[in-house]
C-alpha cells in the first residue's frame, strides 16, 4: 500500500501500474491519474466512485477480460492474479463438492448470460459465492447487467482502497 500523498506526486509512468489491477477498464484509470492530487483519501474515493457510476455494459464486458471464473485459479495479468486469489481465499479449493458445484454453476452462468460470473468473493465464504450464484441465473438479462456492474464497482473500490492509503 501507498500513502496517498505518495500516489499524488508520482510521474504518470509509475503510478497506472499501481491502480491497473484495480479494474481493467483503460478510462476509469486514465481520469483517475488525471485528476490528481487528491486533497485526502475520501476525496479519491469518491471521485473513483462517481466514475464507476458512469460504466455500463461495454465496461463490465472490458473489465470481464481481467477475471477469472470463480473459485478457479486464477491466471493471466500477474497483479490481477494475485488480488483475485487473495479476494477468492474463501474458497476451499480442497473442497471437491464446492468446487465441482461452482464449475457447474459458472457453466450454466456463462450458457445464460455469455459472460463469467462476477460476484466481491471479500468477505464472502464459498458457500454464500454459489448460492448468490444459483439466485443470480433466475435474474432476467437486464437485472443481471446491474447486478454485475454492482459487484465490479465493489470490487474496483476495495482493491483500490487497499492500494492507496491515506
Amino acid at each position: 500500500m501507498i500513502a496517498l500523498d505518495h500516489f499524488n506526486h508520482l510521474p504518470r509512468a509509475k503510478a497506472q501500474p499501481l491502480i491497473a489491477p484495480c479494474v481493467a477498464i483503460p478510462g476509469w484509470i486514465d481520469a483517475l491519474l488525471k485528476h490528481r492530487p487528491y486533497s485526502n483519501h475520501a476525496a479519491l474515493m469518491d471521485f473513483a466512485n462517481k466514475l464507476t457510476q458512469q460504466w455500463g455494459e461495454a465496461e463490465l464486458e472490458q473489465a470481464l477480460s481481467a477475471h477469472p471464473r470463480i473459485g478457479e485459479q486464477p491466471g493471466g495479468n500477474q497483479a490481477h492474479a494475485a488480488l483475485s486469489r487473495q479476494e477468492q481465499s474463501a474458497v476451499d479449493q480442497h473442497d471437491a463438492r464446492l468446487a465441482e458445484q461452482l464449475r457447474e454453476g459458472n457453466a450454466r452462468y456463462e450458457a445464460r448470460f455469455g459472460r463469467v460470473f462476477l460476484i466481491r468473493a471479500k468477505g464472502r465464504s464459498g458457500e454464500e459465492i454459489l448460492q448468490a450464484l444459483t439466485q443470480r441465473l433466475a435474474h432476467g438479462d437486464a437485472e443481471e447487467v446491474t447486478e454485475s456492474l454492482q459487484q465490479l464497482r465493489e470490487i474496483t473500490l476495495l482493491r483500490l482502497a487497499g492500494v492507496i492509503g491515506e
